[in-house]
């Protein structure tokens, strides 16, 4: 017995999420964040991160550590991350 094979129901609207995506990319074109990336020895990324972090606090301007990495001997490459204003 041979079955009928049924049609996939459509999706949901796409539009919604279309249009979220298109203002999600033109916000990150313009610079949606301010970023800064250092290499200092540990002890100076310490107080560099402290700095930002006392400037731009993160309840307010979504102050981050980005990424960061160490590199030879007591470096370490890192990148700060924050918004350009407070709401």
């Amino acid at each position: 017995m041979a079955g009928k094979v049924s049609a996939r129901p459509p999706g949901p609207p796409l539009d919604g999420l279309k249009r979220q995506i298109e203002r999600h990319r033109k916000a990150a074109g313009e610079g949606a964040f301010v970023r800064e990336t250092f290499r200092l020895d540990r002890q100076a990324a310490r107080l560099k991160a402290r700095e930002w972090f006392d400037r731009w606090p993160k309840a307010a301007y979504w102050t981050e550590v980005e990424s960061w990495r160490p590199l030879e001997g007591d470096a370490i490459e890192f990148t700060m991350r924050r918004l350009p204003a407070a709401d």
